[in-house]
């Protein structure tokens, strides 16, 4: 960037659409740069003559870091991931408890790991814990769509849900219903005109 370029001829791009460049010294670039008030950046060092772009270093950068924390965002929001915890000897109400709760983190667009730890001499009955996750699973099912079935993994027995294509769907449709329907519904001074 502008004195640290050793070359002593670059290739120059200039404007937006990167449509003029020229061969010039490396003095008559820099002083270009300066005139501009922008900075003489080396973008292809490996080229002959080096190519180096006119543009605003710090904007440059600034951009670039907005593009990258973007970019983690949508990763770490597409990748994020619930747990629903259960017991074998849950009584109905909790149940129905946890099948809410499991809907409200699907319909946020996470997936959710349902499972069931097992203490003591509950292992020896895996059966009881099935029928839990068999009854979480069909509370969801309108919404939530079998990833992984269930399976041991030490103590737990887990399964995971995902949202559903067709829920996601519903759920826009739900959305823009209210919109259509308020702008279809005719204003109170619409009608006091017409009579």
């Amino acid at each position: 960037m502008n004195r640290r370029i050793r070359a002593d001829e670059v290739r120059v791009i200039r404007g937006e659409d990167s449509s003029v460049s020229t061969v010039m010294h490396i003095r008559d670039a820099l002083e270009m740069a300066e005139d501009e008030g922008l900075d003489l950046v080396e973008v292809g060092p490996n080229q002959n003559p080096p190519v180096c772009r006119l543009l605003d270093y710090g904007r440059f950068k600034f951009i670039q870091g907005k593009k990258q924390r973007e970019a983690r965002k949508v990763s770490r929001s597409a990748s994020k991931q619930k747990e629903v915890r259960l017991s074998p000897v849950m009584s109905d109400n909790d149940i129905e408890t946890k099948i809410k709760m499991t809907k409200n983190l699907l319909s946020e667009g996470a997936k959710v790991r349902v499972f069931v730890r097992f203490r003591g001499r509950q292992r020896a009955h895996p059966e009881i814990a099935m029928k839990v996750l068999r009854k979480v699973a069909e509370g969801v099912a309108s919404v939530a769509k079998l990833e992984k079935p269930p399976g041991m993994e030490g103590r737990v027995l887990s399964i995971l849900l995902a949202p559903s294509s067709t829920s996601k769907e519903r759920d826009r449709q739900e959305k823009a219903a209210p919109v259509t329907a308020a702008s279809a519904a005719p204003a109170d001074g619409d009608t006091a005109k017409e009579e």
